[in-house]
C-alpha cells in the first residue's frame, strides 16, 4: 500500500455516533504476546447483492483446527459497526454465540466446520472510506489494516490465510462492471439483474479482499511473462478520464518487466486490474489481481499532470505491482511486521525508478522525502523502530519509519552484500516463504544465509529508533590520512540506552591538487568508534562520505568551508556533491538564525556558497535534471532539524535572505540557464523535463530579489506554457507575490481545470503552500470555496496538509496556524478518523520548536485530548504527542 491535506463544515451537521469511533483508552496490543490463530480457515466463499444503501453479505467459511496453535473450542470473528442477521454453523442456525465487543464468538465441538454469517451494510454512510463505501455511484472496498471486519464477521488478522471464492450481484444499470480478486470464472443475467462470480486461486489474508462495483472503461492490453503465459491487463477509470491512462498501463507493463529482470518474479494470474477511485485514504492498494488507487496515481497527461506527477504515477504503480510477491506471495505474519512487505517494496518501486530515469536524482529525491519526513518523526514523540514493540491503532503504524527508513535498512543490507549476493538472498526469502505469513526475521534470515553475511548486530536496526548520528575527524598523519569516526543513536521515548549498529559508509578521499580520487570504499562502523588509515597522501585529502547516502544517517563532521566548495564543485559521486551544497548552505543559515555569524562570516560565507552556486549554473557537464537538484535550497523542515531549538520565523527569513542574495548575484547566471532551457521543446524526456525543472527554480529565486521581474516572468511563462510542468511552476511563483498577475492567473487557472478534480486540488496546494504573507487567510478563504469539502481526502489534503507542511504559514507567530489545524483535527475526526490522525504530528513536534510557539501547538494538543468521542487513531497519536 502507498501511503499518501476547516474548521467549517460544509457538508452540514455529522453525526459522531460512527461505528468507527472507539473509546478514548483503547488497549495496548504488543508484539511479544502474538499466538498463531487456533482455527485455519482454508476456504472462503462470500455472496454479495450489492446496493449503495444496502448490500448484504454472505459468508462462508470452511474452518479447521490450526495443530500448530493452542486448542480453544472457541473461534473469535472480528467485526466493526455490523450486527449478523444470522448465523449457522453447519448448515444449522444457531444462537449459540455471544458477542465481546464488535467481535461475535462461537464454540465449536468439533476440529473441522462450516460458518455460515449474513450482514447488512450502509455503503454511502461510510465517511471513514474503510471496508465497503461509496464513492460517485460506484462501490469499492479498502481493507488494510483491519476494513474486511466492517464487511463481514471474520478472523480478520494476516496470518489467516484463505482462498476465496466471490459472487457479485446487482443492478446491471448501476453496476454494469463488476470486478473482484483473481480470475473470472462465471457471468451471467437475470432480469435487470447480472452477477460475476471471481476466484482466486492464491491463499491471502483478508486484508488483501478487493471488490469494485461500477460504470467503468478500461483501457486494455496484455503482458506476455518470461514463460510465455498471457495476462489480460486493464486500467478501469470513469468515460471521461480513459484518455489519461495510457501511462499508467505503459507503467504497468515496465513494472512487469522489471520485477522478471532485476528479482525474477513472473506474475502469477490471468488478469491484473487496476481501478482508479477518487475518493481514497491511501495512494493505492496491492489487493491481489484488482489494485485500487487513487485517481492521483493513474491519470495523467500533459496538460493536468506535472513531471512529478508522471514520475508518481509510474512509481506507485511499480510498487503496488511488486506487492504481488513482496507482500501478497508473502504476506506479514502481524501487523508489527508491515515493513517486511512495505520496506522491501519501497526498495524495489525506488530500484525501478532509478532504472526507468536518472538514478542520482531518485536517489537525491528518495533522500530529500526521508529527512523531510522520516527524521523529524525519529527524534520526536512518535519515534518507533520500524518494526514496532506495542501499538493501539495499527494505521498510525503507517509512517514514513516502517515504508521509507524500512527501505533504507534494507539497501544496507544490499550495500553490504553487493547486487549479486543480494539476489541470491531475496530468491531464497522468494523460495523458503512462499504462501506464507512471514516475519521480518524470516527476511533477515534469508539475506544472511543467501548472501553470506554475518546480520547478528545489524538486527538492532529493527528494533532500535532514532536516526544515528555519525562524527567524522580527518587529520594526516606523515603520509597517512587518519579518519576517525564515532557513532551514537540518540535516546527515544521507551528507549533510552541504543547500542552501535552496523552503519555502511562508502568513501572517497581526494587529492586536493588533482581534484581526484583513487577509488571509492566501502568501510562498516559497528562500534561506538573506530580509526581507519589510509596511506599515499603527501597532505591532507579532502573527504567525501556516506556517498550514495549508503547510511540513513546524520553525518556531523567539522569541515572547512573550502573543502565543501571544492566538493560542490567537483565531487564525481552525484549525492556527495548534493550533500556539500546542502551543507554549506545549513551551515551558514543555521549559524545565521543562531546569531553567530560576524559581518565579515556572513559576507564571506554567502560568497562561498554564490562561487559554488556559479560553478553548478555553468558546469556544461551537468544534466539540468542533476543542476536542478544542486540548485535547490535546504528546506525549513531540515534546517530546523539541525538545531536542538528552532525559530521558525527566524529560519524562514534567514532563508529567503539568502534566496535573495544569490538570486542577485547570480542574476545574469540565472537567465541564461532560463534563456536556454526556454528553448528546448516539451518532451517526457530527461533532457526537456531538467529544463523545466530549472526554468522554475530561476523563478524562485528571482521571486525573492527581485519580485517584480519574477512576476513579468512567471506571467510570461504561465501564457506561453504547454505543459502542467510549466504552468503550475509560474503559478507557484505568483501565488507568493502581490499584484494583479497572481490574482488574474489563479483565476483563469481555476477556470479552465474547474472540471478537473486533480488539477483543482493542484490550485488548493499551491495557495495553502505559498510564501505570500497573508497565506493564513488565504488557506481561510479557501475553506469556504464552494469546491472544499471535508468528505474527500485528496481534497483536505490539498489544502490543509499542504499548508501544515508550509512553515512560513502554520508557524504564524500568533499560533492562528495551530488553530486551524486543530480545528480540522477536531471537525474532520468523526468524518475520517484514518486522514484526521495524519495532522496531528506536525502540532506533535512543539519540543522542538522555541518556547513561545512550543505553548501554542501544545495548547491544541491539549484541546483536541479533551474532546468527547475522540478516534482510537488521533487518541493515540494526540497523547503520545503529549508524552
Amino acid at each position: 500500500m502507498d501511503i499518501a491535506r476547516t474548521p467549517s463544515n460544509p457538508d452540514g451537521n455529522i453525526e459522531m455516533a460512527d461505528a468507527a469511533m472507539q473509546p478514548h483508552d483503547p488497549p495496548e496490543i504488543r508484539r511479544e504476546d502474538y499466538r498463531p490463530f487456533a482455527w485455519l480457515v482454508p476456504e472462503t466463499r462470500i455472496d454479495f447483492e450489492l446496493g449503495l444503501d444496502c448490500t448484504r453479505v454472505r459468508s462462508r467459511l470452511t474452518v479447521v483446527r490450526n495443530a500448530k496453535a493452542d486448542k480453544s473450542p472457541t473461534i473469535r470473528l472480528n467485526g466493526d459497526g455490523i450486527t449478523a442477521t444470522s448465523v449457522k454453523v453447519d448448515g444449522e442456525p444457531t444462537s449459540a454465540f455471544t458477542m465481546d465487543g464488535d467481535d461475535l464468538l462461537l464454540t465449536l465441538p468439533g476440529d473441522a466446520h462450516e460458518i455460515a454469517i449474513e450482514t447488512e451494510i450502509d455503503p454511502a454512510s461510510n465517511s471513514q472510506l474503510m471496508g465497503l463505501y461509496a464513492s460517485n455511484g460506484m462501490l469499492c472496498t479498502q481493507c488494510e489494516s483491519e476494513g474486511f471486519r466492517r464487511l463481514t464477521f471474520f478472523p480478520d488478522r494476516p496470518d489467516v490465510l484463505s482462498t476465496y471464492t466471490v459472487r457479485m450481484s446487482g443492478p446491471k444499470a448501476q453496476f454494469p462492471i463488476l470486478l473482484c480478486n483473481g480470475n473470472r470464472v462465471a457471468t451471467g443475467e437475470k432480469g435487470e439483474d447480472h452477477w460475476a462470480e471471481w476466484h482466486d486461486p492464491w491463499p491471502k489474508p483478508s486484508y488483501l479482499f478487493a471488490l469494485v462495483a461500477g460504470d467503468l472503461v478500461a483501457n486494455t492490453d496484455s503482458f506476455t511473462t518470461m514463460n510465455g503465459r498471457e495476462v489480460e491487463l486493464n486500467v478501469w477509470v470513469r468515460e471521461g478520464d480513459l484518455e489519461r491512462t495510457q501511462h499508467a498501463m505503459d507503467s504497468l507493463k515496465r513494472s512487469m518487466k522489471w520485477d522478471e529482470e532485476a528479482f525474477g518474479r513472473e506474475y502469477d494470474l490471468d488478469l491484473f486490474n487496476i481501478v482508479a477511485v477518487s475518493d481514497f485514504n491511501m495512494g493505492a492498494m496491492e489487493n491481489k489481481g484488482l489494485n485500487v488507487f487513487n485517481t492521483k496515481y493513474v491519470l495523467a497527461d500533459p496538460d493536468t499532470a506535472t513531471d512529478g506527477d508522471f514520475d508518481a504515477v509510474e512509481g506507485v504503480i511499480g510498487h503496488e505491482y511488486f506487492h504481488n510477491w513482496s507482500g501478497n506471495r508473502i504476506t506479514c505474519r502481524d501487523w508489527f511486521q508491515l515493513s517486511l512487505k512495505e520496506g522491501f517494496t519501497v526498495l524495489r518501486d525506488q530500484l525501478f525508478s532509478q532504472d526507468m530515469g536518472s538514478a542520482p536524482v531518485k536517489r537525491i529525491e528518495d533522500v530529500r522525502i526521508l529527512r523531510s519526513a522520516q527524521f523529524p518523526e525519529d527524534s520526536g514523540p512518535l519515534a518507533h523502530p520500524i518494526r514496532p514493540d506495542s501499538y493501539r491503532e495499527i494505521s498510525n503504524f503507517y509512517t514514513a519509519t516502517v515504508y521509507n527508513k524500512g527501505a533504507e535498512v534494507i539497501r544496507m543490507m544490499r550495500t553490504m552484500a553487493g547486487e549479486e549476493r543480494f539476489r541470491e538472498g531475496t530468491d531464497l526469502y522468494f523460495d523458503r516463504h512462499d504462501g506464507e505469513a512471514a516475519t521480518c526475521e524470516d527476511f533477515v534470515k534469508s539475506i544472511e544465509d543467501g548472501a553470506g553475511l554475518d546480520l547478528t548486530q545489524f538486527r538492532l536496526w529493527y528494533s532500535q529508533a532514532g536516526t544515528p548520528k555519525v562524527t567524522v575527524d580527518l587529520s594526516h598523519e606523515g603520509d597517512e590520512a587518519v579518519l576517525k569516526l564515532g557513532q551514537t543513536v540518540p535516546e527515544t521515548p521507551g528507549q533510552p540506552l541504543k547500542q552501535p549498529m552496523p552503519i555502511p559508509l562508502k568513501l572517497a578521499l581526494f587529492d586536493r591538487a588533482t581534484g581526484r580520487h583513487s577509488g571509492e570504499q566501502l568501510v562498516v562502523l559497528d562500534k561506538a568508534s573506530a580509526e581507519y588509515r589510509f596511506k599515499g597522501f603527501a597532505e591532507k585529502p579532502v573527504l567525501s562520505i556516506n556517498r550514495g547516502f549508503s547510511a540513513p544517517v546524520t553525518v556531523e563532521r567539522s569541515i572547512p568551508r573550502d573543502e565543501l566548495v571544492f566538493l560542490a564543485a567537483r565531487d564525481d559521486d552525484p549525492f556527495a556533491r548534493y550533500e556539500a551544497m546542502q551543507d554549506l548552505m545549513v551551515g551558514h543559515l543555521v549559524a545565521a538564525v543562531g546569531g553567530t555569524l560576524s559581518d565579515d562570516e556572513r559576507k564571506g560565507g554567502s560568497e562561498d556558497i554564490a562561487e559554488a552556486m556559479r560553478a553548478i549554473l555553468t558546469d556544461a557537464k551537468l544534466d539540468d535534471l542533476m543542476r536542478g537538484e544542486l540548485m535547490t535550497m535546504p528546506s525549513q523542515t531540515y534546517i530546523a532539524e539541525q538545531m536542538d531549538v528552532s525559530d521558525p520565523g527566524r529560519i524562514h527569513a534567514e532563508r529567503e535572505a539568502l534566496k535573495a542574495e544569490l538570486g542577485s548575484r547570480l542574476s545574469a547566471e540565472m537567465h541564461a540557464l532560463y534563456d536556454r532551457a526556454e528553448k528546448i521543446p516539451f518532451s517526457l524526456e530527461a533532457e526537456a523535463k531538467g529544463a523545466r525543472k530549472v526554468k522554475t527554480l530561476v523563478l524562485a529565486y528571482a521571486a525573492a530579489s527581485d519580485p517584480a521581474k519574477a512576476a513579468e516572468l512567471a506571467a510570461y511563462q504561465y501564457e506561453r506554457a504547454d505543459n502542467m510542468t510549466d504552468r503550475q511552476g509560474a503559478l507557484m511563483v505568483l501565488t507568493g507575490l502581490d499584484g494583479v498577475e497572481r490574482t488574474n492567473k489563479l483565476l483563469d487557472f481555476y477556470n479552465r481545470y474547474r472540471g478537473n478534480a486533480l488539477v483543482v486540488d493542484k490550485w488548493f496546494a499551491l495557495q495553502a503552500s505559498s510564501l505570500h504573507p497573508d497565506v493564513v487567510d488565504h488557506v481561510k478563504a479557501l475553506a469556504e470555496h464552494p469546491d472544499f469539502t471535508l468528505r474527500n481526502p485528496n481534497r483536505v489534503r490539498s489544502l490543509y496538509m499542504a499548508f501544515a507542511a508550509n512553515p512560513h504559514g502554520f508557524h504564524a507567530a500568533d499560533g492562528e496556524g495551530y488553530r486551524m489545524i486543530g480545528d480540522l483535527i477536531l471537525a474532520l475526526d468523526p468524518i475520517n478518523a484514518q486522514t484526521a490522525a495524519r495532522f496531528v504530528p506536525p502540532l506533535g513536534r512543539w519540543r522542538r520548536i522555541e518556547p513561545g510557539r512550543a505553548a501554542m501547538m501544545r495548547e491544541q494538543l491539549e484541546r483536541i485530548a479533551e474532546a468527547p468521542k475522540l478516534s482510537r487513531d488521533t487518541f493515540e497519536q494526540v497523547t503520545r504527542s503529549l508524552g
